[in-house]
């Protein structure tokens, strides 16, 4: 069976965790490790979490505390440290329920690559309320996935992401930077060093909305209104301000041709 070390980040978090904590131990036909990283909890998601690790005691459980800078610092943290080995790393939100075979699926699909080439599984998601009833997927993507389209925007969440050990590797390389969110970032950094980005149409996992989210499904006229405002009001310069400094400092991991589109963008970004 692969390998897959599954990264958890948590914050106050109980009300859905246990969920999603059974529904990524029932995976089917792969080794689980369960790496979770807490960022500072003040409800009882460190005790939920003590409880389930000890009623489980043949599951490769960790828990340590996150470094307190929000859920992109919290994910890089277990994403960027070299101690964690593992064939396939994946990437897990709190409050979300993972189909049976999302894991096999996704190694399946990244077994096509060798594993020196850094390739990066993700896909839809299908949006539930945050009693479970189905409300929707999320938006198809229906370009081929590269770095000139990660320069704009993220395809895909990162509850979806599954990683090889080549894109994992490169993730170390980079380093703790600070970026607007891992799962972009990841999509960068995997398509600009001339990785395999695959995307999967069919969703396998049911994202949990509610008031608490961070990030929303983005389907809706309520949603498009919040992107089309945030755009008004410079967000998306400030964003790509921020993912162009990361890039520049892991310039020598891009490909020549991602470099010079990495100028090209940085430069129409200063222009009238």
């Amino acid at each position: 069976m692969a390998e897959v070390a599954v990264f958890l980040c948590t914050h106050n978090g109980a009300r859905h965790l246990q969920d999603q904590l059974e529904s990524v131990t029932g995976q089917q036909h792969v080794d689980v490790s369960l790496w979770v990283s807490d960022d500072h909890s003040s409800d009882t998601t460190l005790d939920l979490l003590t409880s389930w690790r000890n009623s489980h005691p043949e599951r490769k459980v960790q828990v340590v505390s996150g470094p307190g800078r929000g859920y992109a610092a919290n994910f890089l943290s277990l994403a960027c440290d070299p101690k964690i080995q593992s064939e396939y790393y994946a990437y897990c939100d709190q409050d979300d329920v993972w189909d049976s075979d999302k894991l096999s699926r996704a190694t399946a699909r990244l077994s096509t690559v060798p594993e020196n080439v850094p390739a990066l599984y993700c896909g839809r998601t299908r949006a539930i309320s945050a009693s479970g009833d189905f409300i929707g997927a999320s938006p198809l993507f229906s370009r081929t996935p590269g770095f000139a389209n990660a320069l704009i925007q993220n395809i895909a969440g990162g509850n979806t992401m599954v990683l090889n050990s080549g894109a994992r590797n490169l993730l170390v390389s980079g380093g703790l930077v600070d970026v607007v969110a891992h799962d972009w970032w990841t999509y960068l950094l995997v398509s600009g060093a001339g990785g395999k980005v695959m995307y999967d149409p069919e969703p396998s996992v049911s994202y949990r909305q509610h008031h608490n989210n961070l990030v929303g499904v983005n389907t809706g006229p309520k949603r498009r209104i919040l992107r089309y405002r945030g755009f008004l009001q410079d967000r998306n310069r400030r964003w790509n301000a921020r993912n162009v400094a990361a890039l520049e400092t892991c310039r020598s991991l891009l490909t020549g041709e991602s470099r010079a589109l990495l100028t090209d963008f940085s430069e129409l970004r200063s222009s009238s």
